[in-house]
């Protein structure tokens, strides 16, 4: 029995370093596993991605174990340059002392309370459109890339700047709009989404993190590391726990907010993500990506099933452009592309998603500017900012140009219909501006 275990006790080439000198009695403990021994296995994405920051400072173990790493994925995962190494622990959190206002619509005027308070439906009928300044907030001193209504607190405005800040506005307060400044990141903030569950802040930027804030409180409650700056970030529509991410490195990846680790993760050999749109029924998302390291044709807009891990249709924008923005329509069948090409695309939402090559919306200028786009709450209009300091509407149907706004003196970047009021957009601009027209 002696020989027996000294035969089948030394550990196999698989199992340990190639080449290393091992000493009979040294590898016993390998025997029973039962006592919770763990084969080591080939790192994968989740090990360098899937830290989770605890309020109460610690670091959640990856998931790892168990899972199948395909042929296919290693090689995509070899051919990648991650981090091999988790990050060292986070410092212990500090709040900034970011409320400067309040959340409060106490405050607000008598028109607007009521108008915030009525029904999505009740609004169908007015007809008014954007068309006047109606208030101008200043507290970003670089340009904002994102601006976002609260779906639930009406008053309340989020955007994000590249001066590492997000602002929380409380718009029509009579004396102080500004309500609370963020300065959790270490580094200009890309993209800003507010929790479809309450009061609470996902946002994204160059220090390669997601930061969730509750805004509220003022503290930032989660972490969300990645190997990548992350350029946007995504609520599930159906699931307000899980959040899409994409990055300068091409990674897509499914948050789950629970337990603070990708569940997902969308492997394709993309340039860095420049806009991710889930569908209505959050089955399928398009990610648009720089295609300046691979065929336009293949990786320009992509549709993937979200629980397949798998894309539906990899040709669907050919033309030599990148789309910087993506929308789904909020009740047709169809999805919309910026485009570099200074003109906005449609395309059908069902398979083969064709691009309608006789319908497209062009008199704005995009020029390299990373302008977006959004339809109203109808899907009647299209808006969309433009690089000379312009909103620019758009009839839906006719894709004619309706009217325009001019919003600033240089590029405007982003535009957001309010949720409930079909009258309200708020617009932000290269220079740091932020402005809501009514």
């Amino acid at each position: 029995m002696d020989l027996l275990f000294g035969a089948y006790g030394v550990a196999s080439d698989d199992e340990g370093g190639e080449g290393e000198d091992k000493e009979l009695a040294a590898p016993a403990s390998k025997r029973p596993r039962s006592e919770g021994y763990t084969p080591q296995q080939r790192p994968s994405p989740s090990v360098t991605v899937r830290h989770h920051r605890l309020s109460s400072g610690t670091t959640e173990a990856p998931l790892a174990a168990g899972r199948y790493v395909s042929k296919r994925e290693r090689a995509i995962l070899a051919a990648s340059s991650r981090v091999s190494n988790p990050s060292p622990p986070y410092p212990s959190m500090v709040i900034t002392s970011p409320v400067v206002g309040t959340l409060s619509d106490s405050d607000l005027p008598s028109d607007v309370l009521a108008s915030l308070k009525c029904e999505k439906g009740i609004h169908a009928w007015n007809k008014k459109v954007p068309d006047r300044l109606s208030v101008a907030l200043h507290g970003h001193n670089k340009a904002v890339n994102s601006v976002q209504w609260s779906q639930s607190h009406g008053h309340l405005l989020a955007s994000a700047g590249m001066d590492h800040t997000v602002h929380v506005w409380n718009v029509w307060r009579r004396n102080q709009q500004k309500a609370c400044v963020f300065k959790f990141h270490d580094a200009a903030v890309k993209d800003v989404k507010w929790s479809p569950q309450g009061l609470s802040l996902l946002s994204c930027g160059y220090d390669h993190l997601s930061r969730l804030v509750d805004v509220e409180k003022g503290i930032e409650t989660q972490l969300f590391k990645e190997d990548q700056i992350v350029e946007v970030i995504k609520f599930h529509p159906g699931d307000s726990n899980l959040f899409l991410s994409g990055g300068s490195k091409g990674f897509l990846r499914l948050w789950d907010i629970r337990v603070g680790m990708v569940i997902r993760e969308y492997l394709r050999d993309l340039g860095p993500i420049l806009d991710i749109e889930f569908s209505a029924d959050g089955k399928h998302f398009i990610s648009s990506s720089d295609t300046s390291k691979s065929r336009v044709s293949e990786n320009s807009i992509i549709v993937w099933d979200v629980s397949r891990q798998v894309p539906l249709s990899n040709q669907v924008y050919t033309e030599a452009y990148t789309c910087p923005c993506i929308r789904y329509h909020p009740s047709d069948a169809c999805f919309v592309a910026q485009s570099n090409g200074n003109y906005i695309a449609i395309f059908s939402a069902r398979a083969p998603f064709k691009l309608d090559r006789y319908k497209r919306y062009e008199n704005h200028g995009v020029w390299g500017f990373p302008i977006k786009c959004n339809f109203n709450l109808d899907g009647q209009e299209l808006a969309s900012g433009s690089s000379d300091g312009c909103i620019y509407f758009y009839s839906y149907r006719s894709s004619e140009l309706a009217r325009t706004i001019k919003a600033f003196e240089q590029a405007c970047i982003d535009v957001a219909f309010h949720p409930v009021m079909p009258n309200v957009i708020a617009s932000c601009s290269w220079t740091g501006e932020v402005s809501v027209f009514e």
